[in-house]
């Protein structure tokens, strides 16, 4: 869950180490630090707890000069986010740097042998034991080649990692390793870079190598990347990604944070996700890589995910198990790794819903499905990532970078991603003709105009959050398909303006939350036009009576609703009432977004949150 970056060339490392750092700094915020090696021939680095901004402002007093270097940006898992324990890490020398990503499972017995042998360890971390190792096989078997010294190092290593290395006696020279954490490298006009996604590569080059698990790769400063496999043998034809979306999409470009900036482009996220996807024969999803036999045949659909993505997986039940009539079973990543009755058979299909594509409970779920001999298919945004390298077929959802921790486009994206599933398996299985598929696309086509109307009323989600500002925990309710939305309006609440925040169906609210309610206890209700409006409007009238404020989420020219909660959230009427949730969300969004600002808080960094959640 933390951000490395590594750099070799002809330029000032310390400028695109930082730079790089300020585009990673949603996957870690804790701590940050840089390490250059100087024209001196010795190690200079600065390191800090906190934001980038303050690990740079430190920086330019230390005035660090060299063309060789790396950096970090920490999510804390051993040890507390201090300047003791941040990244890089050096060796008892000096002369030795690493940083890390991952989880060292066996650094205390690790960190003990290194301490019966000597070495002084200076940190909490389980990182800083991989530096010492790399200093024992350089002094030993690797006879001061840094790259033989990083393999023989991590072949005492156990759990996942993404390393890179810098040595004050290899000047010019970076040493990167991967197994099971994420990175990526590139030879590029002025050197070789290294980076945990492609997001700081996207300025310099539009052409990256993946490393595989087990593969270590040699940065030198004329841009020659060398790739070696887990026997220091050359790799001929390493992994390649080609990035196709400009840099600029990672930067605010006007707005005022990302979460507004992502918020604005769902819209026009969800239109390249549908374009060409319908034609002739019916819905075009090839990434599947299925015959019509083979979709026709499966008798029941996984859905593994976290987070915001287990909610997209909830809706996804819904519309498979509406449109196709397949039974589905739906779970939490982190729970379904520890459940013993998983029920596989050959024609059983397995979906992960992930956004970054490396969340690690997830990937560990789907390992364990194609370990019983299951089909394993992703939606995912982000290309080259694990998910899709390990995945029979993914569904790109095509969003863009996101750079904002709390999820927006990527959510509503993976939505209609779910739903192309769900009407591509409805028509293998007969249960839909052409017609009703392409009365579905259509419907699904209208979604980002929408949206539009949505975000152009962003000022009623401006006069609601003063409701909020002071409160202590809030309610959201929803029925149906819509007891989602109430679920992630209330998670997103959570993530960023710090407000604790309870979801339940709306039914549920009598069996336990309505003890909650007193005089000015804010409750959001989702009660749009469907088939449940009306049980749903009494859940309202319930909770006005105990004195509650309610905020409902409600379709045009409902003035039941209107004259009876304090502010409306007006959605347009949408085509289809299982396709609610893909419109009303970004009310929710809105409002949290102006509750988090209203009380304070960094709507895109928010505290002890990590946008990839990389380790278990």
């Amino acid at each position: 869950m933390c951000g490395i970056v590594g750099y070799t060339g002809r330029d000032q490392a310390v400028t695109y180490l930082l730079e790089g750092l300020r585009t990673l700094e949603y996957r870690g915020y804790d701590s940050a630090g840089v390490e250059v090696v100087g024209a001196d021939g010795a190690l200079h680095g600065v390191k800090c707890a906190g934001r980038v901004a303050a690990l740079a402002e430190r920086c330019e007093t230390a005035n660090l000069v060299g063309t060789t270097g790396i950096a970090h940006t920490r999510w804390a898992t051993h040890g507390a986010p201090t300047d003791r324990n941040s990244h890089p890490h050096r060796d008892c020398s000096g002369r030795i740097a690493i940083v890390h990503n991952g989880i060292i499972e066996n650094f205390r017995e690790l960190r003990s042998y290194l301490q019966r042998n000597g070495h002084e360890l200076a940190s909490e971390t389980d990182s800083e034991v991989i530096a010492h190792l790399i200093e024992e096989a350089w002094r030993g078997p690797a006879k001061g080649d840094l790259v033989a010294a990083v393999r023989n190092a991590c072949r005492r290593l156990e759990g996942s990692w993404a390393i890179a290395a810098v040595c004050a006696d290899a000047p010019g020279e970076v040493v990167c390793a991967r197994n099971g954490s994420p990175l990526v490298v590139a030879s590029a006009e002025g050197g070789a870079y290294a980076a945990s996604d492609v997001t700081p590569l996207a300025s310099v080059t539009s052409h990256v190598i993946q490393l595989e698990n087990g593969q270590i790769a040699r940065l030198e400063s004329n841009g020659r990347v060398t790739v070696y496999d887990e026997d220091g043998a050359p790799v001929a034809h390493p992994a390649t990604l080609d990035i196709d979306w400009d840099a600029s999409a990672a930067t605010l470009g006007g707005y005022s944070d990302f979460m507004a900036k992502e918020i604005a482009e769902q819209p026009e996220a969800i239109e390249r996700l549908l374009g060409g996807r319908l034609g002739e024969k019916g819905i075009y999803l090839d990434e599947l890589s299925m015959s019509q036999a083979d979709l026709a045949a499966i008798d029941r659909v996984y859905l593994i995910a976290c987070g915001t993505s287990y909610h997209v997986s909830l809706i996804a039940r819904t519309l498979i198990q509406t449109w196709a009539k397949v039974q589905v079973v739906c779970d939490y990543a982190s729970e379904f790794n520890y459940e013993q009755d998983v029920m596989v058979t050959p024609n059983t299909l397995c979906v992960i819903i992930t956004q970054s594509g490396e969340t690690a409970d997830t990937l560990t779920a789907a390992r364990r499905m194609r370990g019983m001999g299951c089909r394993v298919f992703a939606i995912t945004n982000v290309l080259g990532s694990t998910a899709a390298r390990e995945s029979d077929g993914t569904l790109y959802v095509q969003a863009g970078p996101e750079v904002c921790v709390a999820s927006t486009k990527a959510y509503t994206a993976q939505m209609v991603a779910a739903a192309l599933l769900a009407l591509r398996l409805a028509e293998a299985r007969g249960e839909m003709d052409h017609a009703e598929v392409e009365r579905h696309y259509r419907d699904l086509c209208a979604l980002p105009n929408l949206i539009r109307e949505v975000i152009g009323r962003s000022w009623q989600d401006k006069q609601a959050a003063p409701l909020f500002r002071r409160a202590h925990s809030a309610l959201f309710l929803g029925r149906g398909v819509n007891s989602t939305t109430a679920y992630e309006g209330a998670l997103k609440l959570k993530e960023i303006s710090y407000l604790h925040a309870e979801a339940y169906p709306a039914g549920e609210m009598k069996h336990g939350p309505i003890a909650l309610l007193e005089p000015g206890f804010p409750v959001v209700a989702i009660v749009p036009e469907d088939r449940v409006h009306d049980k749903t409007v009494s859940n309202i009238q319930e909770v006005i009576a105990r004195g509650a404020v309610c905020v409902a989420v409600a379709t045009d020219g409902d003035e039941a609703v209107a004259s009876l909660v304090e502010h409306v959230l007006w959605i347009p009427p949408v085509p289809d009432e299982l396709l609610v949730p893909i419109v009303a969300v970004v009310h929710l969004q809105l409002l949290a977004r102006y509750v988090a600002r209203a009380r304070g808080c960094d709507v895109d960094k928010p505290r002890n949150l990590a946008k990839s959640v990389t380790v278990e």
